[in-house]
């Protein structure tokens, strides 16, 4: 999650603000103002929390599940993961279009109510099936759409592309906060715990956004030009690539877990291998980072990160499967996820045509859930049927056509300097 106060926003900002410098650094509004910041660090870590919930799940569930009924049916267990993504998908653009007619705060807050209501049935399952039908009320609080469209109300035109990366940067911290601690607070508290400790955020994140995040005048409601946006072949390759990011991440979190706990790692130890590799691969992402934005060189690190993505998947498939050379290997893979999480949301910013960038995260938004419910459904299927190498061998399939596709990206155009 983002930090608390005042001080470490301003840090935050402070970075954000050199790895995207403005077209006049000297300019005194190349600073957001100070609601500005309040406004998106708030609602960044609201969008953080809404994923947390999603990844504190994957790293434990599989191994979680061998231990209720209907848990040893690998397809049960996929559908459990995925079944968040799909009533996601289905309710991302009512979402927007509601905040449209009366508003973004009365919509944030009742979606984050039926996320904590979500959270607290899974918590209270006894089987697979409980555990289903609260992953599925978890979805129906799908209120991302509704928060980039207030991010966008309260965010002048000049800075909303760093509101957007601290967005994108606030979700890889909450994934690398997520797979880092949900096994150490998996075996303090059980998986009940974990349900009722999301939905206890949840219910805190109702209080930002009441009484933190500032109010904005009511937006007026136009027509969301989805046609337009679909027709932006930009815009669809990167649909295609957060749809096909968040489908193998799902499927890979449905077999490492399990592959870590074969290899003698209880489910408790596996922040041992986590750690290192979320760090490091941070650590290594911020060159990337720089280089795409601020060089120019946003096509190249993209296509890099897809074909690192590409090799974890493969050598998962393929390399014997001991704890070093899997913290290896999803080193490399890791390196690729951080990177793209990080800059797709900015870039889908930044190629909206017009005015259109809240049509444009949505259906952005609608595609990651999608890829989320095809992931858990799919790794299922071919894990029950065919096994782990199945699994990776289909993912690799997957990221390889995203290679192709997003190999013939045109380069987003530069900023213009002052």
């Amino acid at each position: 999650m983002l930090p608390d106060g005042v001080s470490p926003g301003h840090e935050a900002v402070q970075i954000i603000q050199n790895t995207f410098p403005m077209s006049n650094p000297s300019a005194t509004s190349s600073r957001m103002s100070a609601p500005e910041l309040r406004a998106t660090v708030s609602l960044a870590g609201i969008f953080a929390l809404r994923m947390l919930g999603l990844f504190m799940i994957m790293p434990v569930f599989s191994i979680y599940a061998k231990t209720i009924p209907g848990g040893n049916n690998v397809l049960l267990v996929g559908i459990a993961l995925g079944a968040y993504g799909v009533t996601q998908s289905l309710l991302y653009i009512f979402y927007g279009w509601v905040s449209d007619k009366v508003g973004r705060k009365p919509v944030i807050a009742t979606g984050l109510a039926i996320f904590a209501l979500g959270s607290f049935v899974a918590a209270g399952a006894h089987d697979m099936t409980w555990i289903i039908v609260g992953r599925v009320i978890q979805g129906m609080g799908a209120v991302s759409s509704a928060v980039l469209a207030f991010i966008a109300d309260l965010t002048s035109e000049e800075h909303r592309t760093k509101a957007m990366a601290m967005v994108g940067g606030s979700i890889g911290v909450s994934f690398a906060v997520a797979i880092v601690g949900a096994p150490i607070v998996f075996e303090w508290v059980g998986m009940s715990g974990l349900f009722t400790l999301v939905g206890i955020f949840s219910i805190l994140a109702i209080g930002v956004v009441i009484w933190i995040v500032p109010n904005a005048p009511m937006p007026v409601h136009v027509r969301a030009p989805f046609s337009e946006v679909l027709h932006n072949v930009e815009l669809l390759r990167l649909n295609f690539g957060v749809l096909v990011l968040h489908a193998t991440q799902t499927a890979l979190f449905l077999v490492v877990p399990r592959i870590l706990e074969a290899g003698g790692l209880p489910v408790a130890s596996h922040w041992k291998v986590y750690l290192p590799v979320m760090g490091l691969s941070f650590v290594m992402m911020v060159p990337a980072i720089i280089a795409a934005e601020k060089r120019g060189k946003m096509k190249v690190v993209l296509v890099s990160a897809i074909g690192l993505i590409l090799i974890g998947q493969l050598l998962l498939g393929v390399a014997p499967h001991t704890i070093l050379s899997v913290a290896g290997i999803l080193f490399v893979y890791f390196l690729g996820f951080n990177i793209l999480e990080a800059s797709q949301p900015s870039l889908v910013s930044k190629l909206a045509p017009g005015s259109r960038k809240g049509a444009a995260t949505g259906v952005y938004n609608t595609t990651q859930s999608i890829g989320l419910a095809i992931g858990g459904v799919l790794g299922g299927v071919l894990l029950k049927a065919d096994g782990q190498s199945a699994v990776f061998f289909a993912c690799s399939g997957l990221v390889f056509c995203w290679l192709i596709i997003a190999a013939n990206m045109k380069p987003p155009p530069l900023r213009k300097a002052s």
